[in-house]
């Protein structure tokens, strides 16, 4: 996979993630990734055969002369009339860079190229050489025109002074922003010549040092003169294995990308503990007060235990069921940014319309208080058991008392018969009232099991689907944010192993290695 496809396919995996997070982000943080997802998507549009290195630095860094020395010209304004003017001098050693120098905002008479005044570089081919104004000009437009070009460049060459190396508006306002683009940067330490050779190690130290603090490692640093062209050869040897590299620009491309991906992570927690059965677990026993099913189960079942009563759900309590909702959102949304938490509160279901989804759910519920099929042939069979009884216990009576004319022991045997029909009709009505109490414990039950199931779906609908919908984006702009900077870029193997991925390879010219001096200024 090319350079151009790989970068195209992180850059899409980054744009896709923008689009799914949508307003959940906060504004700055999708306006710095759409910066980047454009800036990207332009850059790769004009390919990045072309490497765009920009000289930047404050007020008498000495950046114009250090153009003009490396582009063997005396092209871009220097001295006094610099400063009045915040438009940016181009040099290009390339006849197709017109459309890259339109892309950056570079005005047409601000630029030289190679078939014009130039003389024919080949080792340069490629390049594009910007000075840029002072960044801590007195002129705010001159800071513009920097902030709005140094995320267009490949290769960004800071160059500082001997007396502002430590300036706080170059480190607080632009080095400690740039941490992971390490790779695609270069510091210049300009007029060393007006530094005492005994002092040149020490002042090196010190910015080396300044610049780990500034979070930037591996940074190269070299000592040059434009005045005296000490160092420049270096650093055109440097600019000369960039260009025949020609992995800067996708580099610096693959470094924006990276910053980009790496700030939405920074705002999406890598893990949100939550389960939907848990969640509704933890919420159903207030709905179920809210709606007095336990209670109404409970007179479904003395309705039924009795033979008389309609029991019926009340109005869910609103209170209840508002506070109910509030402690979901509040514990789904716990580990959430802001942005997800009010878009979850926007999407999961209103108060009002949760209480009535609620309020329909437990209607739903059949009330059934009618008893047990057989009891009313149950009753009546033992009203005629009782009623016989007692009518030949009437009988036995009147035998007993000689009323009527029986002889023994069919007096005893009506008044075996009768006590025998009265106990079966006891029995009945026994078996009656066991029957009912039995069917009423089952259907007190079975309106609060019911019950139970109406409300959790009430819960895993209103409520868990807009949040497992909200989850799933969540992860799924995790993983793209990921991918946008994991996805590794081809670059060739070099001394038999491959570089890392999305990374350009470090500068590495002559002598230009972190913390080292260069030849000439070791001398």
């Amino acid at each position: 996979m090319t350079d151009d496809t790989t970068l195209r396919a992180r850059t899409d995996a980054l744009a896709e993630a923008l689009s799914v997070a949508g307003p959940r982000l906060d504004a700055t943080t999708a306006a710095r990734i759409q910066q980047a997802v454009d800036g990207v998507h332009e850059r790769l549009a004009l390919g990045v055969e072309h490497t765009v290195v920009a000289l930047a630095g404050g007020t008498g860094s000495g950046k114009s002369s250090l153009f003009n020395k490396i582009s063997r010209l005396t092209f871009a304004d220097v001295g006094i009339k610099r400063p009045t003017t915040a438009r940016v001098t181009a040099c290009s050693w390339d006849r197709g860079a017109e459309a890259l120098l339109d892309w950056i905002g570079v005005d047409r008479e601000r630029r030289i190229v190679q078939a014009g005044e130039l003389e024919a570089d080949e080792e340069l081919d490629g390049l594009v050489l910007l000075d840029l104004p002072d960044h801590d000009s007195v002129e705010p437009a001159h800071r513009e025109v920097v902030d709005r070009i140094l995320p267009l460049v490949d290769l960004l060459v800071w160059v500082v002074d001997p007396q502002k190396y430590a300036d706080d508006a170059l480190h607080s306002g632009y080095l400690r922003e740039s941490v992971g683009m390490e790779a695609s940067m270069l510091v210049l330490l300009n007029q060393i010549d007006t530094v005492p050779a005994g002092r040149r190690d020490e002042l090196r130290t010190d910015l080396d040092r300044l610049l780990e603090d500034d979070g930037l490692r591996g940074v190269p640093v070299i000592a040059v003169s434009a005045r005296t062209g000490e160092g420049v050869a270096q650093v055109r040897e440097l600019l000369e294995e960039v260009c025949e590299r020609q992995t800067v620009a996708a580099g610096r491309a693959a470094g924006e990308l990276d910053g980009a991906a790496r700030l939405l992570l920074s705002q999406l927690p890598a893990e949100v503990p939550w389960q939907l059965d848990q969640a509704v677990a933890r919420e159903l026993p207030a709905l179920v007060e809210a709606t007095g099913l336990d209670a109404v189960a409970g007179q479904v079942g003395a309705a039924v235990r009795n033979g008389y009563g309609m029991p019926e759900f009340p109005p869910p309590d609103r209170d209840a069921v508002t506070l109910s909702r509030a402690r979901w959102l509040t514990r789904a949304g716990a580990a959430l940014p802001s942005g997800w938490q009010r878009a979850l509160g926007e999407t999961a279901q209103g108060a009002d319309v949760l209480r009535t989804a609620v309020f329909e759910a437990v209607r739903s519920v059949r009330l059934d208080v009618s008893g047990p099929r057989y009891a009313r042939a149950m009753r009546r069979l033992a009203w005629v058991l009782g009623g016989t009884g007692v009518v030949v216990g009437v009988l036995a009576g009147l035998a007993a008392g000689g009323v009527l004319d029986l002889l023994d022991p069919w007096p005893w045997v009506l008044w075996v018969v009768a006590g025998v029909l009265l106990l079966a009709a006891v029995g009945v009505v026994a078996g009656v009232v066991v029957a009912r109490n039995r069917l009423a414990h089952r259907r007190s039950e079975g309106v609060a099991r019911e019950g139970r199931a109406a409300l959790e779906r009430v819960l895993a609908e209103g409520l868990g689907a807009p949040t497992q919908k909200l989850l799933a984006e969540h992860r799924k702009v995790r993983e793209l944010a990921q991918s946008a900077r994991d996805v590794p870029v081809a670059r060739p193997e070099r001394n038999g192993a491959s570089v890392h991925p999305g990374a350009a390879e470090p500068l590495s010219s002559t002598g230009a290695v972190p913390g080292a001096a260069s030849p000439a200024t070791q001398a």
